[in-house]
């Protein structure tokens, strides 16, 4: 009988600039290999300095360490649009010896466009067992832990309106049937059921500027619309911190509330929280059990 092979996980996330000056390189990749206006570059810079850079690849990488830690198995760290990418941590995998891996992809929602193209660039770069996770929108660990950062929130007080939120995808995708959006609503529904909190709604954030209908409500045209003066942020498409944290919420929003004279606050991101990484390592054990 032929020994086991040995598992390991690669984590992939988007991915950030490391410096400033890694912004255009970042952008172009993003654009795929098409390198942006002058002025849409400095318009993605000045979001960078607004937040003094992305922490992203960093958290990942934490993210990655903790979980090993949890789990026993090597992990490794991979991003879409930056370095180290995910074929040069599928590369670093094989190098250890890894000869089945579980790919998981930081983001609980699925869309052909995300995480979709995540698999492909894992699967072009990894010629041995793979298992891919396609999301855990409804994964009963991230279920709780979501419940778990709005319950924190809500002890520092109760707002007139909750919003969830999750980033804008062009409008198309709906057309060709993608469950992205359809997994959003689940989730929320999911963590919402048995709770108690205020009247709630989805709406999408950070969407692009390409000319095309991107998927919404937005965000602050649907907080304006409620007429809520007090306003809690869920953004249950993201597990880290992130330019569209630090700076969509953070920043953007806090002036937008400035502007209208309203309180907006949002839960905690979940990086490396204990609860967020025993939800990844729920998910891998599940996955493994499934293709044991």
């Amino acid at each position: 009988m032929s020994p086991e092979p040995l598992t390991g996980v690669l984590c992939m996330a988007y991915g950030s600039p490391a410096t400033e000056a890694d912004v255009a390189a970042y952008y172009t990749h993003i654009r795929g290999g098409r390198p942006p206006s002058p002025e849409a570059l400095e318009e993605l810079l000045q979001r960078y300095r607004a937040i003094n850079g992305s922490p992203l690849t960093e958290i990942t990488r934490a993210q990655a360490e903790a979980l090993s830690g949890r789990t026993g198995l090597p992990v490794f760290a991979g991003m879409k649009h930056a370095p180290p990418f995910i074929a040069d941590a599928a590369a670093e995998a094989r190098a250890a010896g890894v000869g089945r891996l579980v790919g998981l992809p930081l983001a609980p929602h699925y869309a052909r466009m995300s995480l979709g193209a995540y698999q492909k660039a894992l699967q072009d770069a990894w010629d041995r067992e793979l298992v891919f996770v396609p999301g855990f929108h409804d994964h009963p660990s991230f279920i709780r832990a979501v419940q778990g950062l709005l319950r924190e929130a809500l002890a520092a007080g109760r707002p007139e309106r909750l919003f969830f939120t999750a980033h804008s995808l062009p409008a198309w995708i709906i057309a060709t049937g993608d469950p992205y959006h359809d997994q959003l609503i689940e989730s929320c529904r999911l963590v919402t059921s048995g709770m108690d909190l205020p009247e709630w709604e989805f709406a999408f954030q950070s969407a692009s500027h390409t000319g095309e209908p991107w998927l919404g409500p937005d965000l602050l045209e649907a907080v304006a619309r409620s007429g809520a003066r007090d306003v809690l942020v869920c953004p249950i498409g993201f597990v880290a911190d992130h330019l569209e944290i630090l700076f969509d919420l953070d920043v953007e929003a806090q002036a937008f509330a400035r502007e209208k004279g309203l309180r907006i606050r949002r839960t905690a991101s979940f990086n490396t929280r204990p609860e967020f990484i025993g939800t990844l390592a729920d998910i891998v054990g599940d996955v493994l059990v499934r293709v044991a």
